[in-house]
């Protein structure tokens, strides 16, 4: 490996774990997991969250 390619890796890594980043992946994640439990249409977890879905302000349901 040639020393700018090792640079190259460091500085990458240095980007990949950076605390915007991490907090982007964690906003991210919760994002999803929300999204995927308010809009699921299996029917039981529908049920679960249909009057919580109705009483979260901008979100409707129907």
């Amino acid at each position: 490996m040639t020393a700018r390619s090792i640079a190259f890796r460091s500085q990458a890594a240095r980007f990949t774990l950076s605390v915007p980043v991490q907090a982007t992946l964690y906003i991210s994640l919760c994002a999803l997991s929300l999204w995927t439990i308010y809009f699921t249409t299996y029917p039981v977890a529908h049920d679960k969250v249909h009057s919580l879905r109705h009483h979260t302000w901008l979100v409707s349901c129907h």
